[in-house]
């Protein structure tokens, strides 16, 4: 593709100034939703482990089961959504209860109170995903779908180390009770609520569809090409290659770093996934996935190097950064993959689908990262998590299947 091609079709099909209104309202719902949870993770592990006495293999099963249960949900959401044709009211469904449990952390006097929060409010995010994602689709042009996903996720990013540098403020603020300074994610949550049900608008051609297909059963599967399941099988892999960002927080604190700057790992972390969604999405859109898939996979490798090896700030912050750049190039590029290889009346189930598979692999890396550091210390939690991703890469190196479906394209060509 000649330079002049490269930029015309850059300029038409991935500014941000051609991309449907509604894509970023959803992405201010993103951001602000993810300032709220974001203040509550930044703080939350340090909360478990110095104040309700956790341990760090509990920590592990919590952020685990909880981000499995939000997987679990999806599928049944996605399903939802395909069969009564409704994207945005899941989505205001799946917000609001996410909101309405943000009070509970605060209130917490129990580890079984945080893990009731974390369930609920995981189960909020597990209604809103796969719908979420799914109306994205159905509101943006294909050819700027790389585009799409990458601003939402960017505008995600964006409240994801506003909440953590919110937290560190407050916490300074506070004289560093933690349990005051958690009463600071309710108002951003409820916003991002009030943007969803003003801002955004459910397709028509949905509407019109209300109830014209039964719902998900196993010979369904068989309308999911094998393009589909490669891309969540490279999802669990690579959500194996890592786990919850609770031990980067926990990272940061074994470090040195005072309780009321562990935060500042997050939003480190956060800047760099922020700034890099966007780009890496738009060039989706016009490369080869396969290049962007493997860049990810070696920042993963780097970042879990780093963050074993740290005994000072610099590293620490350098694995942060390499890890948010890990998810940047990855996150938004698998939604596409997503979209691009499930058909449109069965997207949100397809969603589902990847997010239960993905949040299952989510689940294993979690109660497997906190064992290790509970036996043997953080420096092999990382190291597993780098060694696993060195084998995802080396078997992507090495795959030269094309796919079946010439509409598709080659999903893994550079």
């Amino acid at each position: 593709m000649s330079r002049r091609i490269w930029r015309s079709y850059f300029t038409k099909s991935a500014s941000v100034r051609y991309l449907p209104p509604g894509i970023w309202a959803l992405g201010l719902v993103s951001m602000f939703m993810d300032t709220s949870s974001e203040l509550v993770h930044s703080l939350l592990p340090v909360f478990m482990a110095n104040v309700l006495g956790a341990s760090m293999t509990t920590i592990g099963l919590i952020e685990g089961v909880a981000e499995a249960t939000a997987a679990v949900t999806k599928v049944f959401s996605g399903t939802i959504s395909d069969y009564f044709g409704k994207r945005k009211l899941l989505a205001v469904l799946g917000y609001g209860l996410a909101a309405f449990t943000k009070p509970i952390f605060p209130l917490a006097k129990t580890l079984g109170w945080v893990f009731t929060a974390r369930f609920i409010d995981r189960i909020g995010k597990g209604i809103r995903g796969a719908p979420r994602d799914a109306l994205v689709a159905c509101i943006t042009p294909r050819e700027q779908l790389g585009a799409a996903y990458g601003l939402r996720q960017s505008l995600d990013s964006i409240g994801a180390f506003v909440g953590p540098l919110l937290a560190m403020i407050f916490v300074a603020w506070m004289a560093f009770d933690i349990r005051e300074v958690l009463w600071f994610a309710v108002v951003p949550a409820f916003v991002a609520v009030v943007i969803l049900v003003f801002g955004v608008r459910e397709p028509e051609t949905l509407e019109n569809k209300s109830g014209t297909r039964m719902p998900f059963t196993l010979t369904d599967a068989k309308r999911l090409h094998s393009d589909y399941w490669l891309v969540v099988l490279l999802g669990a892999l690579f959500t194996l290659a890592r786990f919850s960002e609770a031990f980067l927080v926990l990272r940061g604190k074994e470090v040195g770093l005072p309780i009321g700057y562990v935060p500042l790992v997050l939003v480190v972390m956060n800047v760099a996934y922020a700034l890099s969604s966007y780009p890496a999405g738009a060039v989706a859109d016009v490369l080869g996935h396969r290049i962007l898939l493997m860049a990810g996979l070696v920042t993963l490798i780097a970042a879990d190097i780093f963050l074993a090896i740290a005994s000072s700030f610099l590293p620490l912050f350098a694995g942060a950064a390499l890890w948010g750049l890990h998810m940047g190039f990855t996150q938004g590029l698998f939604s596409k993959l997503v979209a691009d290889t499930a058909p449109a009346d069965f997207l949100a189930t397809a969603f589902g689908i990847f997010n239960l598979i993905v949040g299952g692999a989510l689940l294993l890396a979690s109660v497997i990262a906190g064992t290790l550091w509970s036996a043997f210390g953080a420096p092999a939690t990382f190291l597993s998590g780098a060694a696993f991703g060195a084998l995802t890469l080396f078997g992507l190196t090495i795959y030269r299947k094309r796919p079946k479906n010439p509409a598709i394209g080659d999903i893994l060509n550079f």
